[in-house]
Formats: structure tokens, sequence, C-alpha cells
């Protein structure tokens, strides 16, 4: 499925700090979503996950995510983002996952004795409510 370009109003709600969940599907076809931190980075959503997870196992053999971004002061508003993940990369350093800290807590992610795991999401498809519907 071919990317689509976001538009400029998306792409500013995306740069700010807002509450997101991401959902992946298991072998078994069971869906699962949990919150998680996101960076717009160029046309592509970067995410990361502790190593030890079992959704990257998930996200290995099914690399489809779809990702709901709310507005932190309006929950109505909010974007959903479909697509998939098309680069991986162990996060040698913490560098990606500092990156989302700082963005979201201003500070260092804390947590230093854990691998991590970074992936970027192309997005597909996209659909906007509240002030950003259309």
């Amino acid at each position: 499925m071919p990317k689509t370009t976001l538009p400029d109003r998306i792409r500013t709600f995306l740069a700010q700090p807002q509450p997101a969940i991401i959902a992946s599907v298991r072998p078994d076809g069971q869906p699962v979503s949990v919150a998680t931190w996101y960076l717009l980075d160029g046309d592509e959503v970067l995410v990361n996950m502790d190593a030890g997870r079992r959704r990257l196992a998930y996200l290995r053999a099914d690399p489809r995510v779809s990702l709901t971004v709310l507005d932190s002061g309006d929950w109505y508003t909010h974007v959903s983002l479909q697509g998939r993940i098309v680069r991986w990369r162990d996060d040698e350093g913490l560098g990606d996952i500092d990156r989302l800290s700082r963005h979201y807590r201003g500070v260092a992610y804390p947590t230093r004795d854990r691998p991590r795991v970074s992936a970027w999401v192309a997005v597909e498809r996209w659909h906007g409510w509240g002030s950003l519907r259309g």
C-alpha cells in the first residue's frame, strides 16, 4: 500500500507530545493495544520498545499497526494513523528513547539497564476527529 502525505495541520498536531495508543495483532489474531510515546520523524513515526516485550515478536511477524493520537486537552479531537513498520533498529546508547523522553518529559530516559528497540511506521492512511476531522 502506498504511503500517504500528511497535511500540515495534522503534522503540526502530531509534532506535539500528545497521548497515544498503538495497536498491533498477535499471531492468533487477537488485537493488542498499549499506551506509547511516539515522535513524528520526517514522514514516518518513531516508536520505541523495551527489547523484552512480546509486542516486538508480534510486530516482527505482522508489522501492521494503528496509532491513535489524542489531543491532550480535548480527547474527542484525535488522529488515527494506520500503517506498517518499515524499519527496525536496536537502540544502542538509548538515543532514540532519549529523544522520545525529552519530547514528552524534558529529560533523558531514566531506565538505562534494559535494551530497547526502535521502529519506524510508514503511514498508509489516516483519519481525524473533532477539530481535525476531514
